[in-house]
């Protein structure tokens, strides 16, 4: 199974856009479950099929970025001219009403877009992507705070609040930053399995939502009582 490639532009995002969909990527690898088998049995059948990734933090420059929570700094590790050609880009969020994508960020996304590999948005990412104009007749959700801004400034595109992430050919936006890690988690199940899936969340202790906001993806645990208990076993 060859090693997927997958990037992040570097600017100034929310956290948790950006390292919470990474993090279950990462938590589902096969070199993490490979780590964690060392703690508790992983199951062959997860460690067979679980996927590898080289990831990538992609800058203009390779200078320190400071996002938009936290005072957390990011240095980027590649720049957008020695980047790889990416299996997934993902792009997180920044304040759509102050955050300008620069035309190298912009052009990087458009070329990405249309070698028809994948794209992920988080929270008001789908914005940033919005600016580029490869939306516009596109199906898309964004952060729902932001909705009504977002879809009088880019109304070409066609926005919906209806449900949790919308996927429109190779372009999935996702629309809260745990709803970007959801819409990640639905792809790691139908691209890997829901074992590989159940495995990546237990290390994060996360119960992905479905595409409606209920967490009914992982299957429920009841004591002998009927009661409700953890959906993770951890051993």
């Amino acid at each position: 199974m060859a090693r997927l490639q997958v990037g992040a532009l570097v600017f100034q995002y929310q956290a948790i856009d950006v390292v919470g969909p990474l993090d279950l990527l990462n938590g589902s690898s096969k070199f993490i479950q490979n780590a964690v088998n060392t703690y508790t049995p992983i199951d062959e059948k997860v460690l067979a099929n679980a996927p590898e990734f080289d990831f990538h933090h992609i800058g203009e420059t390779l200078e320190p970025v400071e996002l938009m929570s936290s005072s957390i700094f990011v240095k980027p590790t590649i720049t957008i001219e020695e980047c790889p050609p990416l299996d997934i880009l993902l792009v997180g969020g920044a304040d759509p009403g102050s955050f300008q994508l620069s035309s190298k960020f912009a052009e990087f996304i458009r070329q990405h877009v249309k070698s028809g590999k994948l794209v992920f948005t988080t929270c008001t990412g789908a914005a940033m992507v919005a600016s580029t104009g490869i939306l516009d007749g596109r199906n898309a959700t964004v952060n729902n705070q932001e909705f009504n801004w977002v879809k009088k400034e880019y109304p070409n595109v066609k926005w919906t609040k209806d449900t949790k992430w919308v996927v429109d050919d190779n372009i999935w936006t996702g629309s809260g930053a745990v709803a970007g890690m959801d819409m990640m988690a639905y792809w790691l199940k139908e691209t890997y399995g829901l074992d590989v899936l159940r495995a990546g969340a237990a290390v994060l202790d996360y119960e992905p939502r479905d595409v409606e906001g209920v967490q009914n993806v992982l299957p429920k645990r009841y004591d002998a009582s009927g009661k409700q208990i953890s959906t993770h076993i951890f051993i």
